[in-house]
């Protein structure tokens, strides 16, 4: 199944519909019914789907089927067909997360033949790189059904470890309007790049701020709210001040802190302290600034009921927070369920050249699957397991 996975490239700007329609057949086979939301151009699509008892709330498995861009001449094998060596299976999308949903779809038999008291539903997403975008309007449709997931678990990298937290993450993307002119003549001018470059600094400023002042949280890999300057563009020749310049940013934000005092203070900067200053020279230049993609922080209790569930799947005890952001805080924050991040791999071999799995994380991931099981032909199948 992750072989066949693999094999669809579904980088985020292609379609995924080949995919999709690939694991709806699959699952007709097995006489499961798929819902698809599509996006407003009926490229791309989510997956729904419901084992067991429909009458019931069921575990919400989660994995989105798109993954980064991957340049062949880089790869030692071409990264969309799955190549097994030295116990490991190497492929874009292996680690982050084609693996977890094969997991997933190669025990929908096991899932069927199984007494379940309670449901497994089967959510794929399209377009999470780039902002956790297609989740939404699946997270909409779910609740317009008659019963909703009693859980959540999000497949992402982590090593088969229970996350109960993850920071958020607002994207922004700055152009600057200056004036352009000759070099000579540079004061009459707006130099684009030098105000791109006050604002660079503002935003590093504030990173260094929330790095001395906190708020800390030593349960993270990096404990406190992080910015990010990306990409920068802007400049013709060396000797024409330049017109026009580019920014892209991001800050990630702690759970529990203000992701819109943070963005007004890059705003106020712009609006109080630069675009002055630019206008006092030329007054159509200024400074744009657009939010292009976002998403909530995830924040579980370490004692709620999804967290001892799932640690009792991934036969462990411990949890953590990370960095990374997942549709773990949608699922949360728009969809009320309670959510936990678990799957196999590790996100440092994510987004990388030559991309791999362990199939030993593989193979833990088909033990969490079987305990599932195990579970949901229990009574009562959900709450906190022991």
């Amino acid at each position: 199944m992750l072989e066949r996975l693999v094999a669809f490239d579904t980088t985020s700007h292609k379609s995924n519909l080949p995919l999709i329609e690939f694991v709806r057949a699959h699952l007709s086979a097995h006489g499961v019914d798929s819902l698809l939301v599509h996006d407003a151009r009926g490229q791309k699509a989510n997956l729904y789907a419901t084992i067991g008892p429909k009458d019931r709330p069921g575990v919400l498995l989660s994995g989105h089927t798109d993954v980064v861009p991957a340049e062949p001449a880089d790869w030692r094998t071409d990264p969309f067909v799955a190549a097994v060596r030295d116990g490991r299976v190497y492929g874009r999308g292996t680690t982050d997360m084609k693996a977890f949903c094969a997991v997933m779809l190669a025990t929908v038999p096991r899932f069927l033949a199984a007494d379940l008291r309670a449901p497994v539903h089967l959510a794929l997403s399209y377009d999470e790189e780039v902002g956790c975008v297609g989740v939404r309007g699946l997270i909409e449709a779910i609740h317009s059904l008659p019963v909703q997931p009693a859980l959540g678990i999000v497949g992402e990298p982590t090593g088969m470890q229970v996350i109960v937290a993850h920071k958020g993450k607002r994207c922004y993307q700055a152009v600057v309007r200056g004036r352009r002119g000759h070099s000579s003549l540079a004061p009459r001018a707006v130099n684009a790049v030098e105000y791109a470059a006050e604002l660079i600094c503002h935003i590093r400023r504030l990173g260094q701020k929330a790095a001395t002042e906190g708020p800390f949280d030593d349960g993270f890999d990096v404990g406190h709210t992080t910015f990010h300057t990306g990409v920068v563009e802007g400049g013709l020749a060396l000797n024409v001040v330049p017109g026009d310049c580019r920014v892209e940013f991001e800050f990630r934000q702690m759970p529990g802190t203000d992701a819109d005092a943070m963005e007004a203070q890059i705003i106020d900067y712009v609006r109080t302290v630069l675009e002055p200053e630019m206008r006092a020279i030329a007054p159509e230049t200024g400074i744009l600034i657009q939010r292009i993609a976002e998403y909530p922080p995830m924040a579980t209790a370490p004692d709620a009921d999804v967290v001892g569930f799932a640690k009792y799947l991934a036969e462990r005890n411990d949890h953590a927070k990370v960095a990374f952001g997942t549709e773990g805080g949608l699922f949360q924050r728009d969809g009320g369920i309670p959510t936990v991040v678990c799957g196999p791999g590790y996100i440092d071999q994510a987004h990388t050249v030559d991309e791999f799995i362990d199939l030993e994380q593989v193979t833990a991931c088909e033990t969490f699957m079987a305990r599932l099981i195990d579970r949901l032909t229990c009574e009562p199948p959900l709450g906190r397991a022991t």
